[in-house]
């Protein structure tokens, strides 16, 4: 197994790797909305393009892209953070021939209130 710890990442809140890869396997912890100087921006769309652009990092030190992603599971804290999440995540695989399978589901909260989103993969490199 290999830690993935891409630099330009915040570190994790823990004893935890952002992305683990085993032979073809890859799966990232969840992805906050939380930029590497530690800010949060606000708002769910800017925070689920950074928890997107958080696992972008991930996979590509990895080896892999949003293609090789055969699950997205996601978490906000409403229900009516759900369309703008899924705007951003339909955006980023737009293009893609076929779509990764994706959970979205509704939580009470995370480690910090101003958390609205949270997003984790697991992909299969070629």
């Amino acid at each position: 197994m290999k830690a993935l710890q891409p630099a330009a990442l915040p570190a994790p809140f823990g004893r935890y790797s952002h992305g683990v890869a085993s032979g073809r396997l890859v799966v990232t912890s969840g992805q906050l909305g939380l930029a590497a100087d530690g800010t949060v921006p606000e708002g769910v769309t800017a925070q689920a393009e950074l928890c997107f652009a958080n696992i972008r990092a991930i996979l590509a030190e990895a080896g892999a892209d949003f293609s090789h992603v055969l699950r997205f599971n996601a978490f906000v804290t409403a229900r009516a953070h759900m369309a703008e999440y899924m705007a951003v995540r339909d955006r980023l695989v737009a293009d893609l021939p076929v779509k990764p399978a994706s959970t979205l589901m509704i939580v009470s909260g995370f480690t910090r209130p101003e958390f609205l989103v949270e997003v984790e993969a697991t992909a299969l490199l070629p």
